[in-house]
């Protein structure tokens, strides 16, 4: 194989610290994951970053901070999917789990996959605070529910004040959130415009469009299968020899889905829309009605790709 990039380095990153392995070299070393440790990291590895490849997997966010340090010093680095490299991992029947192992691995699915690896690339700071923004508001929505749910329980009856408490605070702090994530929309006119694009759609109101603004930057970036299965919503061939079932969706950002689930329910609901119609003409064909929702869901994501792409990627328009 000829290799794009002269090494490749895996990172395996925890809450407080990370591991990271430099292909073909048995030597481990271990940061803290913080500015301080990155900067050792970089000190250390500096001979061998020039046209180098950077490998770590998703962990919750404590690859963020990284991620961005290795982006502000030039260096290409790529976010494994965590399923596509465990997958990768017990193709070699590897059965131990260890950080430095995992590290050894992320830098040779790096050399492996290397061509088929896409750079991650940084978004900018207002994109940033909104994706923290959405996050805590469904974080937030969630508890409500909750919340909800033990105020009405029967035997609650002598906790509900302080039930009733903690649900106004929540409705306080979800206010608020809404409130700032207005200013940086209004604020921005790519947001702004994106919005009102995504408000034109069936289905979509002002929670979908927020949720797709800030979940969602490659909006209008990918093609309609690529945007869908992002979005957990593209359907997979399930054959085997003479047998066939439904096709099935998986994967995708999980934050998405059921937010694009009530749009489509909205969206189905909507009489005299052209995805109400698409709906009613699947269920005459016999599908089950949960096959047409999420249908219905495709649908709106793919329309919205192809929505911020006409106005914001076209190369015959001019991008704001």
């Amino acid at each position: 194989m000829q290799s794009v990039y002269n090494n490749f380095i895996g990172i395996d990153i925890g809450k407080s610290e990370f591991i990271s392995s430099l292909n073909k070299h048995d030597k481990i070393n271990s940061y803290k994951n913080n500015h301080k440790g990155f900067q050792k990291f970089f000190s250390d590895h500096k001979p061998h970053l020039a046209n180098s490849l950077v490998v770590l997997e998703t962990t919750g966010g404590h690859e963020s901070a990284c991620l961005n340090f290795l982006l502000d010093n030039n260096v290409a680095v790529h976010r494994a999917d965590a399923r596509k490299f465990k997958n990768f991992i017990r193709s070699f029947g590897q059965n131990a789990k260890t950080d430095n192992l995992d590290a050894k691995a992320l830098s040779l699915y790096g050399y492996e996959r290397q061509e088929r690896l896409n750079l991650y690339k940084k978004t900018d700071k207002s994109h940033d605070e909104l994706k923290l923004l959405v996050e805590r508001r469904q974080d937030l929505k969630q508890m409500l529910i909750q919340e909800k749910n033990r105020f009405k329980a029967p035997l609650n009856e002598p906790l509900q004040p302080g039930i009733k408490a903690v649900i106004d605070f929540l409705n306080q702090q979800i206010s608020n959130i809404d409130e700032s994530i207005n200013k940086i929309i209004e604020n921005s006119k790519e947001f702004s415009r994106k919005r009102q694009i995504l408000r034109t759609i069936p289905g979509i109101g002002p929670v979908t469009a927020i949720t797709l603004l800030g979940l969602l930057p490659e909006l209008g970036q990918l093609n309609r299968k690529q945007v869908a299965s992002l979005c957990g919503v593209a359907p997979y061939a399930q054959q085997s020899g003479e047998k066939s079932r439904y096709r099935r969706t998986y994967g995708g950002r999980r934050n998405l889905r059921p937010v694009l689930f009530m749009a489509a329910m909205g969206a189905r609901r909507k009489k005299g829309s052209d995805l109400s119609a698409f709906f009613e003409r699947l269920e005459k064909k016999g599908k089950k009605p949960m096959v047409a929702l999420v249908a219905i869901m495709r649908k709106i994501v793919v329309i919205s790709n192809a929505r911020i792409k006409e106005e914001f990627f076209d190369c015959n328009r001019t991008a704001i």
